[in-house]
């Protein structure tokens, strides 16, 4: 718990003193239109010097694996060059004792398409079941609170060509080939056949689009940017492992969707829904299947497992609790109007209700990790209350249904959030 308390804390403080660039009054119109142009790039999980905009996400981090991780990264700038771009990071973990890092370079294609064809070399650790777009690049989130509990990574060490490409403004995509070798750090066996593989080599092919229809943007001086962000968005993935290729061991495919779409009923109240399913063909081992983002920890009382709520994750599902190889979640958010008691405290009010479904074959293949399926269907409601004190507030949420464990303590779950906006 110190460790969730100081970690928090750090982060906390990076972000005010970050968040805090005052404007003088007696500044001019172009030291404002700066200074408004730091806090967005800063929003966006960068922060600019002359030829190099260092990468937030990489200066301080906590897991169960690494315990704290940090290090130095980002990519370069206009400054530096319009065609062609360095993207590379290096982080230490403080508990297993180990370096990753990715060494990566991209060259301009097309300025109009924004076509880039990049290359990279990576060292690092992944989410066993997670399952990420290659376009949610373009997204960032200053404070990832499912990172605090995570326990479950892989090692993979990867080799990649990919090509992004802007079909319109509204439709992106990104092609991946990659070649990796995947190495559980958790006692794991995939059993196939007679043949039980501690450790694996994958040689995949991606495809990734993002469309979001009606989102509006201009182009100024050749540069196009958002004047209206709309919704629904949506993401589609296809992943291909082709066996033999480049000794790759097995032959799977998956297929990831999300849609994500707002409705807003006024000017402060609104309702997000997001839809994710997936599904995994073919001989896939846990590390590429599915898990439906739980974040809870497996500690004896509330009191223990008490962190931070994650943005769509299942706040009392229990971490390796389940996987899937094809499952589908719903995560509805109805934020209501902010309380306005007094000025610069206004606490919100979040109804939040989650619904995930799955299943999997050939479980057996899996050795050494205990998990059960969600074929009954998993269900929790709960709410959130928002911006009480320096960006925090306290959630509860409780999980019923066909998942409703013996002991009513373990089906309730009480955290911290974190909402800032820069």
């Amino acid at each position: 718990m110190p460790k969730y308390w100081l970690s928090i804390l750090l982060f906390s403080f990076t972000i005010s003193v970050s968040a805090q660039v005052p404007i003088d009054s007696t500044k001019t119109v172009l030291d404002s239109l700066e200074s408004k142009k730091l806090l967005k790039s800063i929003g966006e999980g960068f922060f600019p010097t002359k030829i190099w905009n260092f990468d937030l996400r990489y200066l301080i981090k906590f897991n169960q694996y690494e315990g704290f991780r940090t290090g130095l990264g980002g990519i370069t700038n206009e400054g530096f060059s319009e065609k062609f771009r360095i993207d590379s990071y290096i982080v230490y973990g403080f508990r297993d004792h180990r370096f990753k890092y990715k060494i990566g370079g991209g060259l301009r294609l097309n300025p109009e398409t924004k076509t880039w064809l990049n290359l990279s070399y990576n060292d690092d650790l992944q989410e066993t079941g997670s399952s990420n777009f290659l376009t949610d690049a373009r997204t960032f989130s200053f404070f990832e609170p499912r990172l605090l509990n995570i326990e479950l990574f892989h090692r993979h060490i990867t080799s990649a060509v990919s090509l992004e490409h802007e079909i319109t403004p509204n439709i992106y995509t990104e092609t991946e080939l990659a070649i990796s070798n995947v190495h559980p750090t958790y006692d794991y066996n995939f059993v196939l056949g007679n043949n039980s593989f501690r450790e694996f080599e994958l040689s995949t092919a991606k495809i990734s689009v993002q469309w979001d229809p009606f989102t509006q943007h201009e182009t100024v001086d050749g540069k196009t940017k958002i004047i209206k962000d709309a919704f629904p968005k949506f993401s589609l993935q296809y992943t291909k492992n082709i066996k033999n290729l480049f000794n790759a061991d097995f032959n799977f495919s998956k297929i990831d969707f999300r849609t994500i779409h707002k409705i807003n009923h006024n000017k402060d109240s609104y309702t997000i829904g997001t839809l994710s399913a997936g599904i995994a063909n073919g001989d896939t081992p846990l590390t590429h299947l599915y898990h439906a983002y739980p974040n809870n920890n497996t500690k004896e009382t509330i009191l223990q497992r008490f962190s931070v709520a994650g943005i769509n994750s299942f706040e009392t599902m229990y971490f390796n609790e389940f996987f899937s190889d094809r499952f589908t979640t719903l995560v509805l958010k109805h934020y209501i109007k902010p309380f306005k008691i007094f000025r610069g405290f206004n606490p919100q009010l979040v109804l939040i209700t989650r619904y995930a479904v799955g299943d999997i074959n050939n479980i057996n293949r899996h050795q050494n990790v205990n998990f059960g399926t969600l074929n009954k269907g998993y269900t929790e409601s709960g709410f959130e209350i928002n911006k009480l004190l320096l960006g925090f507030g306290l959630s509860f949420t409780y999980r019923y249904g066909a998942y409703h464990l013996p002991k009513e303590e373990d089906n309730m779950a009480v955290k911290f959030t974190f909402n800032i906006t820069l």
